[in-house]
């Protein structure tokens, strides 16, 4: 048992340290700012640990003015998108390929900064070694609007592959992708944190792709945070405010990942402390400072048009469905 309030008092003793010392950022930066125009944000609850700096922003978010920070349940496929869009829910971080999906498909979305990079991991049986090695085979995913099927089709298109014709896809509405793994029912699945500790600790299969490390996945954003327009155009200080607590958040992710994964478990974002520290550890949370987000939506953007998945140009989505000037702002006021 983890005793909560003093875990609490400690995470909250971080988060003035490392305001103090820099490592987030001047904890006076929004001082002079308007009040946020809403003191309500509605973010996402979704199975995935990687958007860790999502949950570990709720002090921060009402540091900024948010006395109501509510979290939405959903998954991780194109549901979520439809939620942003709808306004469902205002703000979320979620993965590239999916929201690119929406937003050539009609959806209402704007892309306002990536955040962290890397996260997904391909396990497979031994027979597999390259994803070119997927074709004929045998792969799980929750459904065909899930994350897993958009990342896995992308990577096979990357090599040559037409994922549609060459890789034999299964899906159940009962038992998780990666059962049918572990009981070696399906050649290869993707997954997300927590599910590639789960697998690891289990020595079950192996790793085929990571992407916090293997290029070029590892050269672009996974996760970017993305909003409804119609939010961002009426509340523009609100906006600012929320990003502002999720780069922080994602700083924070680094400089105390015991503290961050501990308030994960105690807020119920996760069920096990020593995956979520292990997903804080291995992600690279240290990235939003240095990529472009620009290049991950062209980079992805491309892979989607080759798999057949969307139709619009890179530049085309670039200039309708992304917001860069909060991040502009932030890199300069959060220079690390």
């Amino acid at each position: 048992m983890m005793p909560t309030i003093q875990n609490r008092r400690r995470f909250l003793a971080t988060l003035s340290s490392a305001a103090a010392t820099g490592l987030i950022g001047c904890s006076n930066s929004s001082a002079h700012e308007a009040p946020p125009e809403t003191t309500t944000i509605r973010l996402v609850k979704a199975p995935s640990l990687c958007i860790a700096p999502q949950y570990a922003a709720t002090e921060l978010l009402q540091a900024e003015g948010f006395t109501d920070v509510r979290y939405a349940i959903s998954d991780s496929g194109l549901n979520q998108s439809k939620a942003i869009a709808r306004g469902d829910v205002d703000f979320s971080l979620h993965f590239s390929s999916p929201l690119l999906i929406a937003i050539d498909a009609g959806a209402r979305i704007t892309m306002i900064a990536g955040v962290h990079v890397g996260c997904f991991e391909l396990f497979a049986t031994e027979r597999i070694r390259t994803i070119a090695d997927l074709k004929g085979k045998t792969v799980g995913v929750q459904d065909f609007g899930a994350a897993t099927y958009v990342f896995i089709s992308t990577m096979a298109a990357h090599v040559g592959l037409d994922p549609h014709k060459d890789i034999n896809w299964v899906t159940s509405p009962t038992v998780a992708p990666k059962e049918l793994f572990a009981d070696g029912k399906i050649d290869a699945f993707l997954g997300f944190p927590p599910e590639p500790q789960e697998l690891r600790a289990r020595h079950i299969g192996h790793v085929v792709v990571n992407s916090s490390v293997d290029r070029p996945w590892s050269q672009y954003f996974c996760c970017m945070l993305a909003g409804n327009p119609d939010f961002i155009r009426k509340n523009p200080v609100a906006t600012k405010r929320v990003l502002r607590a999720i780069l922080k958040a994602t700083d924070l992710c680094v400089s105390d990942p015991v503290g961050t994964a501990r308030r994960m478990v105690e807020d119920g974002f996760a069920t096990r402390y020593d995956y979520a520290l292990q997903t804080l550890k291995e992600v690279p949370y240290n990235k939003w400072r240095e990529y472009d987000p620009e290049d991950t939506i062209r980079f992805y953007a491309l892979r989607l048009r080759e798999a057949g998945m969307i139709k619009a140009n890179p530049g085309k989505i670039i200039a309708e469905a992304a917001d860069w000037r909060f991040l502009r702002e932030l890199k300069h006021e959060l220079k690390g």
